[in-house]
């Protein structure tokens, strides 16, 4: 029950990420992002991930719980877009800038 309770937060802290990453890819600009906030989700994920494989009982049960795994690298796939976006958007604004 513990597993399905985290997918769901993490589903609901994750569903706006394709959403970002899409506004992030068509705005061209870092205009209202954070770097730092981006950098630190980012970093949550990660350390999410890491816990989960160094924890003999849940790679123990990794065949039934793979769920909750997969969601934690959905998200982490989908910061780190929106943070390359982020890269992306700040060298066009500066090439824009130049010109």
């Amino acid at each position: 029950m513990a597993e399905i309770l985290e997918t769901l937060m993490l589903i609901s802290f994750g569903i706006s990420w394709p959403i970002n990453a899409y506004k992030s890819y068509k705005a061209r600009s870092t205009k209202g992002k954070s770097l730092t906030f981006l950098i630190l989700i980012f970093s949550g994920y990660i350390c999410g991930i890491i816990s989960k494989l160094i924890n003999p009982a849940y790679m123990s049960s990794l065949s039934t719980k793979w769920y909750v795994l997969a969601v934690y690298v959905f998200n982490f796939v989908m910061v780190g877009t929106d943070l390359l976006l982020y890269f992306r958007n700040q060298r066009l604004e500066r090439s824009g800038e130049a010109a």
